[in-house]
């Protein structure tokens, strides 16, 4: 089946169908403009999605628990470690792809071939302009005293947070991580709460000065106007891409998938993972959800493009998903809620 992918990775238009049959679809994400993603799939190979939506970690449960008869094919879900979860957890299985190897860079790919990465947002700061004259370039900078009681972050709960001290971790070692978490709880501006856009509109109400949120969620709004967050609230917020280390760039969070353990339809679990690291797909991901495309040349969407230029921590994204343990003793140390 693999080997017929060559059409889907240079196609801009129509694609050729090849196949025909079902996909079980176990997908966290919960975008509506994924919609376009699965129609066109589905036009061009024959193959109709079935689609089972959820929050991921109950979807892996939901995959544990069905075992040898689970009739999942695919998990789709969002960051680095929830895939890597799956992957601990048994529920996903090794893909031979030379399509998923070419298209896809190393560092956004399990080193097993068991998860691979479709679509990236940073992790970057963004600032009240008025109150601060000098933002945070580094992440290391956001655990100076300087901005004591002025940042908004989310709950150590949250993937988010645990990859970005994760990844703090592979970069500067667990003893640095501890310090710098230390003190970036010491400048919190209020309790960790609230999803991505919440932090900025802690920016908007004044409530902090400085908030760290994934560049979709700020973009997006740039695009159109979102739960009552839209350009003209955005007037007068800065942002920073800012670098993990010296020499490396923002930190990265993933959007990926993988083909199910025990996949009925194991053919077409690989056909829809190629298709998704496609030109046409990977423009879908720019331009539905204000996302970066990881696969290289594909253009970004006008909102992500306002942004200005990326530049990207390039460091192994499963490496990093293998300090969350490590990170999870380091919240509680630090009294991170």
């Amino acid at each position: 089946m693999t080997r017929t992918l060559a059409a889907f990775l240079a196609a801009t238009t129509a694609l050729p169908a090849f196949a025909e049959g079902e996909l079980n679809l176990y997908s966290s994400r919960h975008y509506d403009t994924d919609e376009r993603l699965y129609s066109d799939f589905e036009e061009a190979t024959g193959i109709t999605i079935n689609r089972i939506e959820g929050n991921a970690d109950e979807l892996i449960a939901r995959m544990e628990a069905e075992g040898e008869g689970s009739p999942a094919d695919v998990l789709l879900t969002v960051d680095t470690t929830r895939l890597e979860r799956a992957k601990d957890a048994g529920v996903l299985q090794a893909v031979e792809s030379e399509a998923l190897e070419e298209r896809i860079p190393s560092n956004l790919q399990d080193a097993d071939n068991e998860w691979f990465g479709f679509s990236k947002r940073a992790r970057i700061v963004f600032y009240d302009e008025a109150e601060v004259e000098t933002p945070p370039q580094t992440y290391l900078d956001l655990a100076d005293p300087a901005y004591e009681g002025m940042i908004c972050h989310r709950s150590s709960t949250n993937v988010y947070s645990q990859t970005l001290l994760s990844a703090i971790i592979e970069h500067h070692g667990e003893e640095a991580a501890t310090e710098w978490a230390q003190g970036f709880v010491n400048n919190f501006a209020r309790a960790p709460q609230g999803g991505d856009t919440d932090q900025l509109r802690g920016l908007v109400s004044g409530e902090c000065d400085i908030a760290i949120s994934n560049t979709y969620y700020f973009a997006r709004a740039l695009r159109k106007e979102v739960d009552g967050l839209g350009q003209a609230e955005l007037e007068g917020i800065g942002h920073v891409f800012p670098s993990m280390t010296e020499g490396q760039g923002a930190h990265i969070n993933l959007s990926g998938g993988g083909v199910a353990a025990n996949a009925p339809n194991r053919d077409n679990a690989v056909a829809f993972l190629e298709y998704l690291a496609s030109d046409q797909a990977q423009q879908y991901f720019a331009n539905g959800n204000d996302e970066y495309p990881v696969v290289e040349g594909v253009a970004l969407s006008e909102s992500v493009q306002a942004l200005g230029e990326l530049s990207e921590d390039t460091v192994d994204l499963s490496a990093v998903a293998k300090n969350i343990e490590a990170a999870n003793r380091i919240f509680a140390e630090v009294g991170w809620e």
